[in-house]
């Protein structure tokens, strides 16, 4: 017979961990990530600039402004990101990130800004896919370029004259992201409910910035 105290220390091979069947597609702004960065670049050498060189309250203002400042550009120019993949749409905006299963999404609307609505009613702009007027009557014009001169590439031969009509990139990402909705809203890995998480990692240090503004503004 076997001695158990021989295998008391050992155990099983364990299977290696499934590889995720599919990866999110990632809708971010690349002009917004840009401006954020600059303005993320002038701030921090103005503030430490008033930091090293200021006097008195100088270089507590300064501090307490940064603390304020930097978490809102972040916020609104970083931050902004659209995870989509089979089973859910993930909208990370400024101070929420809201995760919709496809179920849950009734419809997803571009108007003067892109919003995903529920079937509860809810509405939720995404920020990450903004909305381009300048780039959606580049693309009318084009089209109506086409149309009048009867060629469908518009001038440029290239093009694969049965493709559709050139759109901006803001409405190429929302014809991609109603595609998913329609072909996995009845999956069984899509339902479930709205779950909305606020950014405290962002409203936090904000909140502690203003704070302490308040306190040394009202002592000056």
């Amino acid at each position: 017979m076997s001695d158990p105290q021989k295998h008391r220390g050992t155990s099983e091979p364990q299977e290696p961990a499934a590889e995720p069947a599919y990866k999110d597609r990632t809708f971010r702004s690349p002009a917004g990530i840009a401006g954020g960065v600059l303005l993320l670049a002038l701030g921090a050498w103005l503030g430490i600039d008033a930091v090293i060189r200021g006097e008195g309250r100088t270089p507590w203002l300064a501090l307490a402004g940064l603390l304020v400042a930097v978490p809102l550009v972040v916020a609104f120019t970083v931050r902004p990101a659209v995870y989509a993949n089979d089973d859910r749409l993930r909208i990370r905006n400024p101070f929420r990130t809201i995760t919709l299963p496809w179920a849950s999404v009734a419809t997803l609307r571009s108007g003067y800004s892109n919003e995903a609505l529920t079937r509860t009613g809810a509405k939720y702009q995404l920020w990450a896919i903004p909305v381009s007027l300048r780039g959606r009557k580049k693309a009318a014009r084009r089209q109506s370029q086409a149309a009048a001169s009867g060629d469908p590439t518009g001038g440029r031969p290239f093009l694969d004259p049965h493709a559709p009509p050139p759109r901006s990139t803001g409405d190429q990402s929302m014809d991609e992201l109603r595609d998913l909705a329609e072909q996995h809203a009845t999956a069984e890995s899509a339902q479930g409910e709205p779950v909305v998480r606020w950014a405290y990692e962002i409203l936090a240090p904000c909140a502690a910035g203003a704070l302490l503004l308040a306190v040394l503004l009202a002592v000056t």
